[in-house]
């Protein structure tokens, strides 16, 4: 198991993370809860900003909020100096809220609708990445109507498969996303945003997928990328001034990980653009990047407490926690692995293997499958690690189970940025109709 951050284990062979033993954590905000590290997610944050930006000057950093997305972690990004992306009004909305600079919010989206996209117009965002057609011109009009010219980068599809799970590929041709270039929609499409009189065209947007470790993606990535800009100078005669290549450098989960560093990264993509551009002779282009589970992913930890077991001799132990795929669904979605500590007994020796399942009312509300661990008891705390990357933003009421609380751990300091959801939370937007109450009313009196 690898610690990550700012975890360590105290004399009492308790896990503790910024500083906070999680023993006390679990009695003070109660379990499933979601522990953020900040000094790993401004430490992160910081070594992107001298990789990019700090090194090479005409590049920026934007956060993939989708990641984790909550008003503490945008206001945390925005002192480090990043910029922000987005895919949704709720997002935007979120970042607004916590004074988030609009002009260094990216609104992402395959699906946008007329609302968000008056939204991020009346925001002002710094741009509108364009995913299809029917966008585009949706854009151009709304923009007309609001008297505005808005700065657009065209999504395309490059044609790259990262060595990644089917569901977190989007780069490839066969995906929902963007214009794809071999079929010269791509091309199409910005000569549509440089005809289009409320749209202005600053550059072109990919993302190739997630979880990736073989940084000779992004070189090829680059490569496809920069003829396109090539094509596009010679063919329509706009220049691409930006060119954001996403996200989804890899993190470690599980032994056999083996994520690069983000210097390495950032010289790789820097050096093949800078080197493309010279040969292609076209002039350099900004560069953007958007890391969003590299910042948060090893930063955050789920911790959990032990409940029932099920010993099936010669087959598999089942040892039940008090959360699960409501707060984890990527188990069960991606078939993700993740590394656990007992936290209340951190220091003992593995003893046993054992199978860590969920409370949902469902077979495949899996965490983990055969991880050695000391001899489980009811009641030991579960700290399941590197959690902080879509977990708590893709976690739902399943079951009608409450949504867990997330604090952000610092210097001994424990601070709570999302509370934990109540039973009334679960029933605050429900609704029984007056129609229903009636009948039931009539069916009484006719008894």
């Amino acid at each position: 198991m690898k610690l990550h951050g700012t975890m360590e284990i105290n004399a009492a062979g308790h896990l503790v993370i910024g500083g906070c033993d999680t023993v006390d954590l679990a009695q003070e905000f109660g379990t499933p809860l979601y522990i953020m590290d900040e000094e790993l997610i401004r430490l992160t944050c910081r070594e992107y900003y001298r990789s990019f930006t700090g090194k090479y000057g005409n590049s920026e950093v934007i956060y993939a909020s989708k990641t984790f997305s909550t008003l503490a972690m945008c206001h945390m990004v925005k002192e480090e100096g990043l910029g922000l992306d987005v895919v949704s009004g709720g997002e935007l909305y979120t970042a607004l809220e916590a004074k988030f600079p609009p002009q260094h919010i990216y609104f992402h989206g395959n699906n946008k609708t007329p609302a968000e996209l008056e939204f991020a117009i009346e925001a002002k965002v710094g741009r509108i990445v364009v995913d299809n057609y029917r966008e585009l011109e949706l854009l151009n009009a709304l923009a007309a109507e609001h008297g505005r010219v808005v700065d657009v980068l065209v999504r395309v599809a490059p044609g790259v498969e990262a060595h990644t799970h089917e569901y977190i590929q989007t780069g490839q041709i066969d995906s929902k996303f963007g214009f794809t270039v071999s079929t010269g929609d791509a091309l199409k499409a910005v000569q549509m945003v440089t005809e289009a009189a409320n749209l202005e065209f600053q550059g072109l947007h990919c993302h190739i997928g997630s979880q990736i470790f073989e940084l000779d993606s992004y070189r090829h990535t680059a490569r496809v990328m920069m003829e396109l800009g090539a094509e596009i100078r010679e063919k329509t005669g706009a220049v691409v001034r930006e060119l954001n290549l996403g996200g989804g450098f890899g993190i470690y989960y599980v032994a056999g990980d083996t994520p690069a560093k983000i210097s390495d990264y950032a010289d790789l993509v820097m050096g093949t653009v800078s080197d493309l551009a010279a040969s292609y002779s076209l002039p350099m282009p900004k560069v953007i990047v958007e890391p969003g589970r590299s910042i948060a992913g090893p930063a955050g930890t789920t911790l959990y407490t032990i409940g029932s077991s099920k010993d099936i001799p010669g087959v598999r132990k089942y040892v039940a926690v008090d959360g699960g795929m409501a707060d984890n669904p990527r188990p069960a979605l991606y078939q993700s692995r993740y590394e656990a500590v007992l936290a209340n007994r951190a220091s003992e020796a593995p003893e046993e293997v054992v199978s860590i399942t969920g409370k949902c009312c469902e077979s495949g509300d899996m965490l983990i499958w055969d991880i050695d661990l000391p001899r489980v008891n009811s009641g030991d705390l579960l700290a399941v690690l590197c959690t902080g990357a879509y977990n708590y933003s893709m976690s739902s009421n399943y079951n009608r189970l409450p949504r867990p609380a997330v604090v952000l751990v610092k210097d001994g300091e424990a601070d709570v940025i999302v509370e934990r959801e109540t039973y009334d939370d679960l029933v605050r937007n429900d609704l029984i109709p007056e129609r229903l109450l009636r009948s039931r009313s009539l069916r009484v009196a006719g008894r």
